[in-house]
């Protein structure tokens, strides 16, 4: 942490606070060797083990899907799921696990709505993220159409798009448009960088968050997860009472 960061970041909490208030986790990657998250099913054991004993006792995994890069469908992500369940039991893990996806709306996406053959979670929400790079064209658009079909839509981790930084109206545009908001609990300890941490805590303030997520892929997201146990944002946020986790 820089000298900057430790005169101005709040200080942090002495005692970690409780995840298990959550009881399920609906952004991660655990489904081994199909995207950029856990490569092996042992890693795959070893992170949920931990997250068991963080408290947490639902997954939903959200394998990524997103142009030419991770062409998963439901039917690579659901046979994923059969084994890391067969493995997890093999290994006493008690944790339920689900599978859905994190969508990419791309240039790509319109045609995957039309086939409606979309991976979806609890009350038909479906979880889409942005490209970092800007926006798509289209990104209202897929929104409407997405919402006239009856899908719920979660926007992972708003706080992670430079392109919004400095632009809350957006946020406030999307947040009228019904979207749901999914924070990345490790953006809060600055795993990222400070812009996103800081943009995280204005969206908390906001009141805009509805789910917290891990976005767990590896060790070293989990490493941050136990990280962010003693941010004070991370409290606020949870303290809220609108964070709908629990009810998945």
């Amino acid at each position: 942490m820089s000298l900057f960061e430790k005169m101005f970041h709040p200080k942090k909490l002495s005692h970690p606070i409780d995840l298990s208030v959550l009881k399920a986790d609906m952004h991660s990657h655990y489904i081994p060797g199909i995207d950029d998250g856990a490569v092996t099913m042992d890693e795959s054991v070893g992170m949920l083990k931990e997250m068991y004993n963080l408290g947490y006792r639902k997954i939903i995994t959200t394998p990524h899907i997103q142009g030419e890069i991770f062409t998963n469908t439901p039917e690579i992500v659901l046979s994923g799921l059969k084994d890391l369940r067969q493995a997890l039991k093999e290994n006493n893990v008690d944790l339920e696990v689900e599978a859905a996806a994190e969508y990419l709306l791309d240039d790509y996406f319109e045609e995957k709505l039309k086939n409606k053959n979309l991976l979806t979670f609890g009350d038909n929400y479906i979880l889409v993220e942005c490209s970092y790079f800007a926006p798509h064209p289209n990104l209202l658009t897929f929104i409407f159409n997405l919402q006239i079909e009856g899908y719920k839509v979660i926007l992972a981790h708003p706080e992670r798009y430079s392109y919004w930084f400095n632009n809350m109206a957006k946020y406030e545009d999307l947040k009228d448009r019904g979207v749901f908001f999914q924070l990345n609990i490790i953006s809060l300890c600055g795993y990222y960088d400070t812009m996103v941490r800081k943009n995280a805590e204005k969206i908390i303030d906001a009141g805009m968050i509805d789910f917290v997520g891990t976005d767990m892929h590896n060790f070293n997201y989990l490493n941050a997860l136990k990280n962010s146990q003693h941010e004070k944002y991370l409290d606020k946020v949870l303290s809220t009472g609108k964070i709908l986790n629990s009810t998945l």
